[in-house]
């Protein structure tokens, strides 16, 4: 398994950003609930990311909530954004997500220069540049996408924890108001048991219709 690193971060500041961002999102192939992205920023004198942090997928939840502190405070700044299941249907997911991105952005005290996503798909770009701070004219974000960025980039890496423990919490705080989903323990996504509360009940305010219809997806 890879350890993440900051070797690409490093490389951007050296190039001339001043500060670099991780963004990586969670929830996006969930049936119910948000999509959520976290932003983990750094700069040059952020040193090796806590001992641990990996791409949110490869860890345990109990390493998940046990890093999320630690990420938040080794990072010079750091935000969580969220679409709702709504927001989802209304807009469709890729317009959701640069609008959790724009929210988490909003969190920042300052903006980065460069943005790191996981992918190959830049939804950034257009959803920073039409919502850049009216006073920001001169002040252009980049936006790198690089495939397995989320298992090869420290900021990415504790960006994607930050936004999977954010969720997940919600997600099981939610399961007690309706327990025959069994969100404590697919948070959201479609398994056999997520389906068969689907097929017993139909959907809830918090199920994206497109899919939750569908309880054979």
């Amino acid at each position: 398994m890879n350890t993440p690193s900051l070797r690409l971060e490093r490389r951007l500041l050296r190039s001339g950003a001043t500060s670099v961002a991780g963004v990586d999102e969670v929830g996006r192939g969930a049936i119910a609930g948000p999509v959520t992205l976290g932003v983990v920023v750094v700069h040059a004198q952020t040193p090796t990311a806590p001992q641990g942090t990996r791409d949110s997928k490869d860890l345990s939840p109990a390493a998940r909530r046990r890093l999320a502190p630690l990420v938040r405070a080794w990072a010079v700044d750091w935000a969580v954004g969220e679409s709702s299941a709504e927001e989802i249907d209304e807009v469709g997911i890729i317009a959701a997500m640069q609008r959790a991105l724009v929210r988490a952005f909003d969190q920042l005290r300052t903006r980065p220069d460069v943005v790191i996503l996981d992918g190959r798909h830049d939804f950034a770009t257009a959803a920073l540049t039409e919502h850049a701070p009216l006073d920001s004219s001169t002040i252009s974000t980049r936006v790198v996408t690089r495939v397995g960025a989320d298992r090869t980039c420290a900021s990415v890496a504790g960006a994607s924890i930050l936004a999977k423990t954010d969720r997940d919490a919600q997600m099981i705080h939610l399961a007690g108001t309706y327990p025959e989903f069994g969100w404590d323990r697919n948070v959201g996504y479609a398994t056999e048991e997520h389906r068969a509360g689907l097929l017993r009940g139909g959907p809830t305010p918090l199920h994206r219709r497109t899919f939750a219809f569908d309880a054979s997806l």
